[in-house]
């Protein structure tokens, strides 16, 4: 048998290499992570889910609120709005970009005027965001980085959700008690419906049929038909303290709703099929936002005057461990 040449074995020896690197990698995959904005210090927390252990923290500036992954989870898209107590700035009221593996901001979008939450489109094309002040709605095209609408969503829009099977967009307007559906394949308001008082956020099942919106001040969660964007049901939302029901979100099975009671420092667990609360887990101070691990086994939930990132044991019911955060915790997104 002949020998090969020089440069044939160069790239036998170069896609061996490549073979072993991608083996090693399907071998040790990367942890878990779960990434927490804190809207007080302009960071996010970075959390390792398989230790509960802090590994690094991300500065985004400004003041970072909601917070969504890519499909592909290698960007974080940050909605960052001017500091409380500080005079508007338009340069901080952006979408900010982080590439996850360099843990650094990457790019920027102008939205309008303190835009809150976001979401990012099922096929990870498209980015919308909520315009508190301005009361609108943006959608980019993420290809571009540019603005594609801008759309009317009610008085002080906060919420913004994309239905897994990236059909609708959600956004929840505080002031005039009422959601928003975008039709994300055409990107035009296609319903608007009320809800209880102060609605802040949404959480869909995972087959899309049924949607989860929570009123703080109407201390109720919503279940809305997606097939008729109608409310259905009102579970209200009952415990000690001062509650004030915000983050919402749904086991992977689409059993269990938990929903944030802020203040009530505690978080809600409802049955889903008989649309009842069963029962609420005690956590830290102020709980906002939530994050569910893809299994549906680990609930983290964001705690804004304690500083603090509770963990709870799903099937347990119970808080397994405290995680210090950055100043002033809000919003979680986890990567699957």
């Amino acid at each position: 048998m002949p020998r090969s040449s020089p440069a044939v074995r160069s790239a036998w020896l170069g896609v061996a290499s490549a073979l072993l690197v991608l083996t090693g990698c399907a071998r040790q995959p990367p942890p878990h992570r779960a990434y927490v904005t804190n809207e007080r210090d302009g960071t996010i927390t970075v959390i390792d889910t398989e230790t509960d252990r802090v590994v690094s923290s991300i500065e985004v500036g400004g003041r970072p609120r909601g917070i969504r992954l890519s499909p592909d989870g290698r960007r974080l898209y940050v909605a960052r709005s001017t500091p409380m107590g500080q005079p508007y700035d338009p340069a901080v009221n952006h979408l900010v970009a982080v590439d996850v593996a360099r843990g650094r901001v990457v790019a920027e979008y102008v939205a309008g005027t303190d835009p809150e939450q976001l979401a990012v489109s099922t096929d990870g094309r498209r980015l919308y965001t909520s315009n508190e002040d301005a009361g609108t709605a943006t959608v980019f095209d993420l290809a571009s980085g540019q603005p594609t609408a801008t759309l009317v969503v009610g008085i002080e829009p906060e919420g913004v959700t994309a239905s897994p099977d990236g059909r609708w967009v959600y956004v929840t307007a505080e002031t005039s008690n009422t959601v928003t559906v975008i039709d994300a394949r055409a990107d035009t308001v296609a319903a608007t419906f009320l809800v209880g008082a102060r609605p802040r956020d949404t959480a869909f099942s995972p087959d899309s049929r049924w949607a989860y919106v929570s009123a703080e001040i109407g201390r109720t969660l919503s279940v809305v038909d997606t097939r008729t964007h109608t409310v259905v049901a009102t579970v209200p939302l009952v415990a000690e303290g001062n509650v004030k029901p915000v983050g919402v979100v749904v086991s992977p099975d689409g059993r269990r709703v938990y929903v944030a009671l802020g203040r009530a420092n505690a978080v809600a667990v409802i049955d889903a099929e008989r649309r009842v609360m069963t029962g609420t887990i005690p956590v830290g101070n102020r709980v906002w936002g939530l994050g569910l691990t893809p299994d549906g086994r680990k609930l983290y939930a964001a705690n804004g005057l304690s500083n603090d990132v509770s963990v709870i044991d799903t099937r347990a019911g119970r808080v397994t461990t405290t995680i210090p955060a950055g100043d002033g915790p809000w919003g979680v997104a986890i990567a699957p």
